[in-house]
């Protein structure tokens, strides 16, 4: 695996994610194992321009495989955007010898790491770190699995309180412009409907789906919406299925930010892990201007185009499935 890197630096950016620290570990680990010195980036770009790197060893990422959020912390950076803090950054880095970068984050951190390759020509790999599972060409990303187990067991603590007084709930969860993790929470807890982005639900069709529900006697109902969606948010949504059917008593619970946090499953943690070690691996083999991932069980890198043009549509069989299941 012979190759002139012999210097790495990697940092997290964007909303944080759970695995994001599994990732970091992987990376230094697999830096240390290659004989390659291994820096920490804090703060993203920002730290790359205020010069706020530090350099790791095997032991600075001890004890953090299990822990959320990211031990090298996460900002954004206006300044990033401009050629002047992405000529500063580039010094900082050169000032270190520094020649390569991975980063652990989702499509705005892969498109400022796109550009500043392209600009200094700085061999770079991204790492799917976002729990909204939007990103085309590999089938999850870190975090995804985690922030997707959290919203279920919120689901079904909040079904409890719901069988109680016999009321119908809304339950806003996370995703940006994505229904994943929308779409798999609310089958798992078992939702009478899930309102997600990628299909317009009007509201009739919504309060046919709830009377049909009490026709065969439901005591209580859940609807899963995902954030940003096309009929509205999660409290407009609401407040027009009260006006047509006033009869519900209507109660709304938004997860937010509960789903970025917590330990990462298992899941996360092997996927963050193989994934760090294949990106050190990957930059020693050439790889540039990628954002690595696992398609199929299969390592895979996707070039920077299909990111930025396409998105990671939900299965046509995952939609068919809650449609089955909320009867």
């Amino acid at each position: 695996m012979g190759n002139k890197i012999n210097k790495i630096a990697v940092f997290t950016s964007g909303g944080d994610a759970p695995g994001m620290n599994a990732g970091i570990r992987a990376v230094v680990r697999a830096c240390v194992y290659h004989n390659i010195e291994v820096y920490g980036i804090y703060r993203g770009y920002q730290g790359m321009i205020e010069n706020d790197i530090v350099k790791l060893n095997a032991r600075s990422v001890s004890n953090i495989i299990q822990r959320g959020g990211t031990i090298l912390k996460s900002a954004r950076s206006d300044e990033f955007r401009t050629p002047e803090g992405r000529k500063k950054a580039h010094e900082n880095l050169a000032s270190r010898g520094i020649q390569g970068l991975i980063a652990i984050g989702g499509n705005g951190t892969f498109t400022g790491l796109h550009l500043f390759c392209q600009e200094f020509g700085m061999p770079s790999i991204c790492l799917p770190g976002t729990i909204d599972n939007d990103l085309p060409g590999m089938d999850y990303t870190i975090g995804y699995d985690t922030a997707t187990n959290t919203a279920v067991e919120a689901i079904d603590k909040i079904r409890d309180t719901a069988l109680s007084h016999n009321r119908l709930f809304f339950i806003e969860v996370m995703g940006r412009h994505s229904g994943y993790i929308a779409i798999n929470s609310g089958i798992a807890g078992g939702a009478v409907s899930i309102v997600i982005p990628e299909e317009d639900t009007p509201i009739d069709d919504l309060i046919a789906t709830l009377d049909v529900g009490a026709e065969n006697n439901k005591k209580s109902s859940l609807v899963v919406v995902a954030e940003r969606g096309k009929s509205g948010s999660v409290w407009e949504i609401a407040d027009q299925v009260k006006k047509k059917a006033p009869y519900y008593d209507i109660k709304v619970t938004i997860l937010g930010h509960l789903q970025r946090g917590g330990s990462p499953t298992y899941f996360d943690r092997v996927l963050a892990s193989r994934l760090g070690v294949a990106a050190v691996e990957g930059l020693l083999e050439g790889k540039r201007d990628v954002m690595i991932g696992v398609k199929d069980n299969q390592t895979v890198y996707v070039d920077f185009k299909i990111v930025d043009s396409q998105r990671h549509e939900i299965d046509e069989e995952s939609l068919r499935l809650a449609k089955i299941l909320s009867i």
